[in-house]
């Protein structure tokens, strides 16, 4: 019997709103219960038995339970898409969505969590108390600075990878993307490229930290103030002035425009239209443009690419999708194929060349990225991870 519910009249025809009535994801049980021994296997009395070997070695909860294929996808619905602040009822749909691609591209068992909570502490607790029916944690939509707080925390206290996708996601599908755009024009991601990234919160912060991580070291961030130095005056989180410490080796000051001179690649994480084509011009030669602010680029991308050799956006019906879906589902199904205990940098790292490889000789300005339906990606990501999680001492099982 079908639990789904007809839409409400006032969207009934409404496309959208029908694939959601009901909500987009449901249970399914892998094992028939048809008779009196099928019950007795798998509840009472059978089902005692299971639990006491759990208590007594609980490490077999891995293999005889579904946290050996379960992530919890979890948010507080504080900065949902770009709808911002609109509270964990209404982040559902998001995460249903979340759910629904980490089960069809990964088949990874995820289940959506709306917590009506915003004080980290307390977050950090409820996700840490649940945590002990999963495989891994899927942070989602949690606004910056509080992000930054709960994964940290959740980190050090689980033995599960936490993975905050609007962060690292992002990052790894970015360094893909870069990847693949510097080889096209003739550089390298490494020491001698000019990075700018326009927009320094959860996902600026993320991106940043991944491209140095993975070699870039002029790298300068840029928001509404201008360029960001440590010395600048900002009422933000700790983190934020340690990305000003970290970044901008040449300690320029001053307006975008600054930053912009001369450099090889521009990243935007920001808002749309705040890229004018005047201040493209400057750049190098064969520049760069990642115009990622959805629905509206930072720049229009026709407008871009009479000034860049590669463009890129976070729109479908662009080419060059900068797209998470590329990263997370993959991350997942290798975190757990391992049995990993947390997510590190180089699995990360590993996660991008993955990517970037699906796509390697047949590279073009409009093709530096595959689509987000290419079945090859899901495979050879889970594969990467899993291989540097074994390198790196972070993964439980060998030979995954």
């Amino acid at each position: 019997m079908s639990a789904r519910q007809p839409p409400h009249p006032s969207v009934a025809s409404d496309r959208v709103f029908e694939v959601h009535a009901g909500g987009k994801i449901s249970i399914a049980t892998k094992v028939a219960v048809r008779t009196r021994e099928d019950l007795a296997l798998v509840y009472t009395p059978g089902v005692a038995r299971v639990s006491a070997a759990i208590a007594e070695d609980p490490a077999l909860a891995r293999t005889l339970t579904i946290k050996h294929n379960s992530v919890a996808v979890i948010s507080d619905g504080s900065a949902v898409l770009g709808l911002g602040d609109i509270g964990p009822a209404a982040a559902m749909p998001v995460m249903e969505g979340k759910a629904m691609l980490l089960k069809d591209f990964a088949g990874v068992d995820a289940y959506p969590i709306c917590l009506d909570e915003r004080d980290p502490d307390r977050l950090v607790e409820i996700i840490a108390a649940l945590a002990v029916g999963f495989g891994g944690i899927n942070l989602e939509d949690i606004a910056a600075p509080r992000c930054f707080e709960v994964e940290g925390k959740l980190r050090q206290r689980l033995d599960i990878p936490v993975f905050h996708d609007d962060q690292h996601g992002t990052a790894v599908v970015v360094l893909a993307a870069l990847h693949n755009a510097v080889r096209l024009v003739g550089k390298e991601v490494g020491p001698d490229l000019r990075v700018v990234v326009q927009g320094i919160g959860a996902a600026g912060i993320a991106v940043s930290n991944l491209l140095m991580a993975a070699g870039v070291v002029d790298l300068v961030g840029v928001d509404r103030g201008g360029i960001v130095t440590p010395r600048r005056k900002v009422a933000r989180d700790p983190i934020f002035r340690r990305f000003g410490r970290q970044s901008n080796p040449r300690g320029i000051e001053g307006p975008k425009e600054v930053a912009l001179e001369g450099a090889d690649v521009f990243v935007g994480l920001s808002a749309g239209d705040t890229l004018t084509v005047d201040q493209l011009a400057p750049m190098a030669d064969d520049a760069i443009v990642f115009a990622m602010a959805n629905p509206v680029p930072e720049i229009d991308p026709a407008l871009a690419r009479h000034h860049a050799a590669v463009v890129a956006t976070g729109r479908s019906d662009e080419v060059n999708q900068i797209n998470n879906v590329l990263c997370f589902p993959g991350l997942f199904r290798g975190l757990l194929d391992c049995g990993a205990r947390e997510v590190n940098n180089e699995m990360k790292l590993a996660a991008a060349a993955a990517i970037a490889g699906i796509v390697g000789e047949e590279a073009t300005p409009e093709y530096i990225i595959p689509s987000p339906f290419d079945r090859a990606v899901v495979p050879a990501v889970a594969r990467a991870v899993a291989e540097a999680a074994e390198a790196t001492g972070a993964a439980r099982l060998s030979g995954s």
